[in-house]
């Protein structure tokens, strides 16, 4: 059997990103994995009720934005306060696109990653 566990972002700045995720999400971490001597360190975020994990990842020494390509790809959270959610959004200004028609909203970290903010039972 498999089951998820997590996904990674790499992320130029770590304390921006714990930050902005922190405050946009209510993500926090859970575990952290930065050896001796190793050029990066990994902080995993989880949201209090799943096991699921987003994995940071700072490099060190890099200093150029990551290319993310066309960005078609997103991680995607579910929750139960939508509206005050979109609203909180709304007044950092993170949010990047949304779809009324379908009734979900993206959001984008400093690093340029999209998150999909899905309504509970949608």
């Amino acid at each position: 059997m498999l089951q998820f566990n997590h996904v990674n972002f790499n992320v130029l700045h770590l304390e921006r990103s714990l930050t902005f995720y922190k405050e946009a999400l209510g993500l926090t971490p859970v575990r952290e994995l930065a050896p001796p001597g190793a050029p990066f360190r990994l902080v995993y975020l989880g949201d209090g009720v799943t096991g699921f994990t987003l994995e940071l990842t700072h490099l060190f020494e890099r200093t150029e934005p990551y290319n993310l390509g066309e960005a078609e790809f997103h991680l995607a959270l579910v929750t139960d306060e939508y509206e005050a959610l979109h609203e909180k959004h709304q007044a950092m200004g993170c949010i990047c696109f949304e779809n009324p028609e379908v009734g979900i909203y993206f959001i984008q970290d400093p690093d340029g990653y999209w998150i999909e903010i899905v309504p509970a039972g949608h």
